[in-house]
């Protein structure tokens, strides 16, 4: 695949799981949702009883877009979860459209609510699904360091070491300074 194409990842070693595939198609269609929020939030409120609610219906445009792209990246984990806490607020929403809402509203309402209800379903699954893959991989870089000591000479040599050097001349203890240090410490021993 070339290296534009929606479905390969930046790590070689790793391919798209089912979960992986299906985060993909929930941020296509959270950037298509978005996008309907912000170009036409007035007549999305009308149909909902959320009629003077345009300006936060366009927030959560935003929402939707700015998870729609997160979720076609590498690590759509968050991205999924962001989701899943966004459709409870789209619910309380919906819920509170009911209040006053005509009878095409409310029915209109109640659509959107089961809509909703199911794609929090699915967001829920797959950011558990996700989250879980994540887990598993987590310090899996397909690298073997286990021969390794992190000494460029290796554990052996560096034992030891550090007894081998010679201490410079001004970290060394004079014998007038270890005398008086020794009275000093007299001097609190008695006190």
């Amino acid at each position: 695949m070339n290296a534009t194409s929606t479905m390969v990842t930046s790590r070689p070693d790793r391919s798209l799981t089912k979960s992986d595939r299906v985060a993909r198609g929930l941020g296509w269609f959270s950037l298509a949702l978005g996008l309907t929020e912000l170009v036409a939030p007035g007549k999305l409120g009308k149909a909902l009883g959320l009629e003077g609610k345009e300006t936060l219906l366009r927030a959560y445009g935003g929402r939707e877009i700015g998870a729609g792209m997160w979720a076609l990246s590498d690590t759509p984990a968050p991205a999924i979860w962001s989701r899943v806490a966004g459709d409870i607020v789209d619910l309380a929403t919906l819920a509170y459209g009911l209040q006053g809402a005509d009878d095409e509203q409310r029915r209109n309402n109640y659509i959107a609510l089961g809509a909703v209800a199911g794609i929090t379903v699915v967001d829920l699954l797959t950011a558990l699904s996700l989250t879980a893959e994540q887990s598993e991989r987590k310090g899996d870089t397909g690298r073997d360091y286990s021969d390794r000591s992190g000494f460029p000479r290796g554990a052996a040599a560096a034992r030891g070491a550090a007894g081998e050097q010679v201490t410079p001349v001004d970290y060394q203890v004079t014998a007038t300074e270890e005398r008086k240090r020794e009275g000093q410490q007299r001097a609190l021993e008695t006190a």
